[in-house]
């Protein structure tokens, strides 16, 4: 086939196989900058979803915390396999209600390139220190829209940069591909945190209430099941998941809240994170001739604190700790008799 007739021919199959609510690459609202030229033989979405796995911050999110600080093991969820697992439930979703699988890909790997390093810590840090806050949903949408690219983002279309921008709070997506997006990422971080947490001994399979046990599973990929197909059952001209189940799903999120996520043996290093990050911010305050050079547009058009924020936000843990380590940790010297 003329590879210059292969989207065309993508387009078309998917109005044909996808749902009545799907939305289509062919209707996309755009992209913030017109292109020259479409790819001859991917849409938009897929061309979106191919941007977002080759970008830096995707990369990057192999060495943030998901959870667990610095855990010694090699089996704990990072950012980078959460988002994995993330998109594989979304996938799963919109395949089954014959939606738009490349949309709810794209969204789904880029819903947390704005999280920051050591996790919700690391955001609620960076939160206090800027006035006008700061969110990570929202900064994931920066990086796609301004900050990769060296400078230029990665100019995805209206939709997927509007799924990624809610899918954890406030007003809903606009397509249900989003919409999946914003489940799939409650459901994947509940079950693979509590994976996570029995693995370091925190939790115990035992522990959890036997209503849901009953009604979700006794492990993490009965419940994984469960939610998936209460979803799949539920949903039509919207996205929903099937009341006789979401009531042990809020009681399973409750139960990690209490648990976990404000547990304090779980969090006990995350007190140490504040003043990491508060330092480091202060210092490139002080200092902000010593940020790299990318981040000279950003201090003279949005300020200096805003490129702080942004390059802290985009570090990973270690490279936030050896930072730390070369501005505050005194070195050790010698002296060179001759």
């Amino acid at each position: 086939m003329d590879t210059q007739k292969q989207t065309i021919c993508w387009e078309e199959t998917e109005k044909q196989i996808l749902s009545p609510y799907a939305a289509l690459s062919s209707e996309t609202k755009g992209r913030e900058r017109p292109e020259t030229s479409d790819c001859p033989y991917r849409t938009a979405y897929q061309r979106d979803r191919d941007r977002v796995l080759h970008c830096k911050s995707f990369r990057r999110l192999k060495h943030k915390t998901q959870v667990f600080l610095a855990p010694e093991g090699d089996h704990y969820r990072t950012r980078l396999t959460h988002t994995l697992e993330v998109a594989q439930i979304a996938r799963t979703i919109a395949r089954a209600l014959r939606l738009n699988e490349d949309l709810t890909e794209a969204i789904a790997l880029a819903h947390d390139l704005g999280h920051t390093p050591f996790g919700h810590a690391g955001e609620r840090c960076l939160d206090r220190l800027m006035d006008e806050g700061f969110r990570h949903y929202e900064q994931s949408a920066r990086v796609v829209e301004r900050l990769e690219n060296t400078g230029r983002g990665l100019n995805l279309t209206w939709e997927v940069r509007d799924g990624i921008r809610r899918h954890t709070k406030g007003d809903w997506a606009a397509t249900l591909e989003g919409r999946i997006v914003r489940w799939a990422d409650q459901i994947a971080y509940v079950n693979h945190d509590m994976d996570d947490a029995i693995r370091a001994g925190v939790l115990r399979e035992e522990n959890v209430p036997l209503e849901i046990h009953i009604n979700l599973g006794d492990c993490t990929a009965a419940r994984i099941d469960r939610l998936v197909g209460a979803m799949i059952q539920a949903s039509g001209e919207d996205i929903a998941m099937d009341p006789a189940v979401e009531p042990y799903f809020h009681q399973l999120h409750g139960f990690m809240y209490e648990h976990l996520y404000l547990n304090s043996e779980a969090k006990r290093e995350e007190s140490k994170v504040d003043g990491i990050v508060s330092a480091l911010f202060a210092h490139f305050m002080a200092n902000p001739d010593k940020l790299p050079e990318e981040y000279t547009l950003i201090r003279e058009q949005d300020g200096t604190a805003r490129a702080v924020c942004d390059y802290i936000a985009g570090m990973t843990d270690n490279f936030a700790l050896e930072m730390y380590h070369d501005v505050f940790v005194p070195r050790g010297w010698s002296v060179v008799l001759r």
